[in-house]
């Protein structure tokens, strides 16, 4: 490597110069089915995605500037108030020709 060598602010030499003692190997973590089962899976080199699929159309974020009154009237109906906006854009635009 050329170039200047950058100074990591470890003593490197006394790191490579320990020798892990037995009951260092008490602080390790025990490898168990759990650990594995959250670890990533590849397959030929490539990370294969858990959980829920990605959309095919996924929703975008936006910024919108509403009324405060259809603002509070969506809120005040309680958890899912975007929804029920996303929902009655949508009946308003299928509802126009």
């Amino acid at each position: 490597m050329k170039g200047k060598k950058r100074n990591s602010g470890s003593d490197l030499a006394k790191v490579d110069a320990h020798v892990i003692q037995p009951e260092e190997y008490e602080e390790i973590p025990e490898l168990t089915d759990e650990w594995f089962a959250a670890a990533d899976y590849y397959v030929g080199g490539k990370l294969v995605r858990r959980g829920r699929p990605r959309k095919a159309s996924p929703k975008k974020l936006v910024s919108l500037r509403l009324d405060a009154e259809v603002l509070t009237a969506f809120r005040a109906q309680g958890k899912g108030w975007q929804t029920r906006i996303n929902s009655a854009l949508l009946e308003w635009l299928d509802s126009r020709p």
